[in-house]
């Protein structure tokens, strides 16, 4: 036996009621976040697309796609909500792999409890589980993986999807190891889509895979038992180094999901830090985005590889550009949706910003601080340091902040309803079923 029976053994084994308080309350904010990024992201003509091609394949109207007002298949439903929680790219991240936890784990798990019509509770744990293992693999693979060119949720999202669907569909041990063979061989996804409508699809196919693994593991379906070691499973395929040890250490005692933050801004997260900073900056008394004539970054190496993008021409693009993130935060001072519409992306005061703006590189930067300075016209700098971005693990919304953002996304489309969901939702464990939960 090897990591990966390791990792189905923790999935199919833990006991709900031995979680500890902690990591269920944060299973329940990652949810809280995932669902109300995918109830706003439901009123998105990107997410139409794939609803037009579901329509015309059909498919038995079993579960909820959330926020769009209909039901499909579960397997249909699951790539739909993985899709729509990461279209915003407004979702959590793993702060040390950069993988996306929710986006794939909630969908499969979601659309598991309401075929399995299982309790709010039992969706946390299994939630919670879920995250583990994908933060757990995640660790064995990262940065290779990532370095090489994969989008790890894409690759390594299956797995946290499969084991909160096998969870809840009552898989044991053996049969998990099943369904992480089954969800690991569709593993899929690379980081040229960025920016694309490609990169949401890494999360939603993730959910998908998972659910379908978990699924056909329960009806027996085989699957190599070693995916994550075997000699040719995927630390030997798609990874130039990979240390197991990481994905086990501590298992069930150091819990991943403490360092899965959630996002105040709805871009990448690695801009966050100029993203505060630039704020700082805008709220200072007599600031004027006018009068500014030159920008310097100071960044983790990580912000010009992911982020470098100063003539984005699309929201999309330009949530991967931490020059438009700088200029839409110093004149707008936010960069939530609206920031990444085409009206802000196409706003010549926003292009004048984004092309003063240059980056220096500081291996040493953490990767949730920077500095930033302002040169204005008449000589005079102005400068910012964070040390820990808003939402990063040591320094996370709360859940005030998390409500204030559950509202603000899901008012346009459930109206009065949002507010008694999100008071369900901070309840979820009492939950006797999720069925009907979110229309």
């Amino acid at each position: 036996m090897g990591v990966t029976h390791d990792l189905a053994r923790f999935a199919a084994e833990t006991r709900t009621d031995a979680l500890p308080d902690g990591v269920v309350h944060a299973a329940k904010r990652a949810a809280i976040n995932a669902l109300a990024v995918a109830v706003f992201s439901a009123r998105d003509p990107a997410l139409r697309i794939l609803l037009d091609v579901f329509a015309e394949e059909g498919g038995a109207p079993r579960a909820t796609v959330w926020g769009a007002g209909l039901r499909t298949s579960p397997t249909n439903a699951a790539l739909a909500n993985g899709f729509a929680a990461h279209l915003e790219d407004y979702d959590d991240t793993h702060f040390p792999t950069l993988v996306h936890l929710s986006a794939p784990a909630l969908p499969a798990a979601w659309a598991a409890a309401e075929a399995a019509e299982a309790s709010g509770r039992d969706l946390l744990g299994a939630l919670a589980l879920g995250i583990e293992v994908c933060s757990r693999v995640c660790l064995a693979f990262h940065p290779w993986h990532y370095d090489e060119g994969w989008h790890i949720t894409g690759t390594m999202g299956v797995f946290g999807a499969a084991a909160a669907a096998g969870r809840l569909l009552g898989l044991d041990a053996r049969s998990m190891a099943r369904a992480f063979g089954i969800a690991g061989t569709q593993a899929a996804g690379v980081r040229e889509g960025f920016g694309t409508m490609t990169k949401p699809l890494h999360a939603g196919r993730a959910a998908q895979a998972g659910l379908t693994a978990a699924l056909l593991a329960a009806d027996g379906f085989t699957a190599p038992e070693a995916i994550l070691e075997g000699r040719r499973g995927l630390g030997a395929v798609l990874s130039p180094e990979v240390d197991f040890s990481r994905a086990t250490a501590a298992l069930g005692e150091r819990w991943e999901i403490f360092q899965d933050g959630l996002k105040p801004y709805a871009c990448c997260l690695v801009t966050h830090p100029a993203i505060d900073a630039a704020i700082a900056i805008r709220l200072r008394p007599g600031f004027d985005a006018g009068s500014v004539a030159a920008i310097e970054a100071v960044v983790n190496p990580l912000v010009p590889e992911l982020t470098h993008r100063p003539e984005p021409r699309t929201g999309l693009e330009a949530k991967f550009s931490v020059q438009h993130c700088i200029a839409a935060a110093l004149l707008q001072g936010a960069a939530y949706p609206a920031q990444f519409e085409a009206a802000v992306v196409g706003d010549d005061g926003v292009d004048r910003l984004r092309r003063a703006t240059r980056l220096t590189v500081d291996a040493s930067m953490p990767e949730d601080a920077c500095v930033l300075r302002v040169g204005l016209r008449d000589g005079t700098w102005l400068e910012e340091r964070v040390e820990h971005a808003t939402g990063s693990p040591r320094n996370p919304i709360s859940d005030e902040r998390l409500s204030a953002k559950f509202l603000a996304l899901t008012r346009p489309s459930l109206g009065e309803a949002a507010g008694p969901l999100l008071e369900r939702l901070w309840r979820l464990e009492t939950e006797p079923s999720v069925l009907g939960l979110v229309p």
